[in-house]
């Protein structure tokens, strides 16, 4: 059963309570269809497009081909003050109606009028309980909690940490990304509170990915022993795959310091990301490359798996064993 949390928007035909996560040079059209006609909703960010003319091709090809039928489909946009195609973004948004608008690197309120003004619902990603207070106080709809253990640029708090921590002040729909790749991760995150699971790392190898042919093959071959986390390639600390982090010519034991963000230049991270490559904690989980909807139907089974069995009522014990000795 999907959370009562969540709004009626999100839980349309949803068999997992799961986000294929937002991944830069990775989320595309083909990866978000794909996890929403199974069921699970899919999402991609904003920066994956090098012009505003890719991104309303992409956000028309998604529209396009999903119906009813489907799971929602969730975008992720920049939303800080000096992100330059800020406006052109929120006017597609505006076009295109995503579901779920997942806001980072800035406050939720630049969108909320535009995406409550078609039904939509919007999301803030934090990293951080101070973040979360901001999102929450600026009016998001809800927060996507990246914890400890994500891939991308991570978080350092535990899931069971951060979870507690925000539901003493925050009531509204979680979702949580930190290590998870298995149905059964997204069934403990749901046990401590969340609404949703945030899977990144368990679909870089999937077929329909933009990753390259050398980053799933990295990844099917990775353990979580194969991670760094560092700030020296974005000025923003990410978990790094080592042997991608060797190809490049650095030496993962002794990185440089990390370089100031900026923000208005989206081709600082392209540089970055393109030839150093990223995974969370759950990379060990990745074993094959292989369809979105095999990697959906696997997390789907184990998720069922995972469900308490419902307990008998105790009167209903006693009726039985009541019966069994002929006695009442």
């Amino acid at each position: 059963m999907p959370s009562t949390r969540l709004p009626q928007a999100l839980t349309r035909n949803l068999r997992l309570p799961a986000v294929c996560a937002p991944m830069f040079l990775v989320s595309g059209p083909d990866l978000v269809i794909a996890a929403c006609k199974v069921g699970m909703i899919g999402s991609f960010p904003a920066p994956n497009c090098r012009t505003i003319e890719d991104l309303d091709s992409w956000m028309r090809t998604i529209t396009e081909a999903l119906g009813p039928q489907d799971a929602a489909w969730a975008f992720n946009m920049v939303t800080h003050s000096s992100y330059p195609r800020f406006e052109a973004e929120l006017e597609l948004v505006r076009t295109h109606k995503p579901p779920l608008v997942i806001t980072a690197l800035g406050g939720p309120q630049r969108v909320i009028d535009v995406v409550h003004g078609y039904g939509g619902v919007v999301f803030a990603d934090v990293n951080s309980v101070p973040f979360a207070r901001k999102a929450a106080a600026a009016g998001a709809d809800g927060l996507a909690l990246v914890c400890a253990g994500a891939g991308g640029h991570t978080g350092w708090m535990s899931n069971v940490a951060f979870i507690e921590a925000v539901r003493s002040f925050f009531d509204g729909p979680i979702a949580v990304g930190g290590g998870i790749c298995t149905g059964s991760g997204v069934a403990a995150v749901e046990a401590m509170g969340a609404d949703l699971a945030y899977l990144g790392t368990a679909f870089i190898a999937a077929e329909e990915s933009l990753a390259h042919a050398e980053y799933k093959a990295m990844v099917v071959d990775a353990q979580s022993t194969d991670l760094v986390v560092s700030a020296c390639v974005t000025g923003v600390p990410a978990s790094w795959l080592r042997p991608s982090l060797e190809k490049a010519g650095l030496d993962p034991d002794n990185l440089p310091q990390a370089r100031p963000t900026n923000f208005s230049d989206p081709e600082q991270s392209l540089k970055g990301w393109k030839d150093i490559w990223s995974a969370g904690q759950g990379v060990g989980g990745v074993q094959a490359i292989e369809p979105a909807a095999r990697i959906i139907d696997r997390l789907i089974q184990q998720y069922q798996g995972s469900q308490p069995v419902q307990a008998t009522p105790a009167h209903a014990i006693d009726g039985a064993s009541a019966q069994a000795t002929g006695t009442d």
